[in-house]
C-alpha cells in the first residue's frame, strides 16, 4: 500500500495523518495523493466533491474555518513550503469538544492530514511561500461558512508566532467570534 497512518498521539479523535511512498530518482519524484480503496483502508471513506488550492505568503494565518449546514472533510496537504495547520473540535458531545490540535505539514514529508466533518480548521504559512492544496466532501458556499477567532484565549491554539511574528489576517478572520459565542456544534451528517 502507498500510505500509511503516522501514529499521533496527541491526536483528537477522527484525525488521520497519512505519510504517502514518495518515489524518487534522477528525474525527480512521483507519489499518489488520493486513492480511494487505500484511503478506506485507513478509515478515510469519503467522496470528495472539490479541489482547492490556496498560496500564502509567511505569516498568513487562514482560518478558523468551517461549514455550518453542509460541513466538509477535508484532505490538506503542502505543494511547496510549511504550514502549522490547526483544527478545532466542534463535535456536540465529543470528549475533545472544543480541544485543539496541530501539525506541521510541508513540501518534504509530504505528509497529508485528514479532518472529517466537524472540526474548524486554518492554517499559519511559516515558509516564504506556502502552497496549500486540499480536497473538500462538499461544495463551498460563501453563505454557509462558520469561522472562529484564531487567538480564541479559551481554546488556546500556541500559533508558533516566534517563527513568523504578527500574522497576516484578512478582515473578516479578525472578526470571528470566540467558541463560548458560537451557536453552532457539529451533530453529525453533512458529508458525502
Amino acid at each position: 500500500m502507498p500510505f500509511r497512518v503516522v501514529p499521533v498521539e496527541t491526536a483528537l479523535p477522527g484525525l488521520v495523518l497519512i505519510e504517502p511512498r514518495v518515489f524518487t530518482d534522477e528525474r525527480g519524484l512521483f507519489l499518489e495523493t488520493w486513492h480511494r480503496r487505500d484511503f478506506e483502508t485507513l478509515g478515510v471513506d469519503v467522496a470528495f466533491v472539490q479541489d482547492n488550492h490556496s498560496v500564502s505568503r509567511r505569516g498568513t494565518l487562514r482560518g478558523m474555518h468551517f461549514q455550518r449546514t453542509r460541513p466538509q472533510a477535508k484532505l490538506v496537504r503542502v505543494l511547496r513550503g510549511r504550514i502549522r495547520d490547526v483544527v478545532v473540535d466542534l463535535r456536540a458531545g465529543s470528549p475533545t469538544e472544543g480541544r485543539w490540535w496541530g501539525v506541521d505539514l510541508d513540501d518534504e514529508r509530504r505528509r497529508m492530514l485528514f479532518i472529517p466533518a466537524g472540526f474548524a480548521h486554518g492554517f499559519l504559512a511559516l515558509s516564504e511561500t506556502a502552497e496549500v492544496a486540499y480536497k473538500t466532501s462538499d461544495y463551498y458556499r460563501a453563505e454557509d461558512e462558520g469561522g472562529l477567532v484564531w487567538n480564541d484565549p479559551d481554546v488556546g491554539i500556541e500559533w508558533p508566532l516566534e517563527e513568523v511574528g504578527e500574522p497576516l489576517l484578512s478582515e473578516k478572520d479578525a472578526r470571528l467570534p470566540r467558541l463560548a459565542e458560537l451557536d453552532y456544534r457539529y451533530r453529525g451528517g453533512g458529508t458525502r
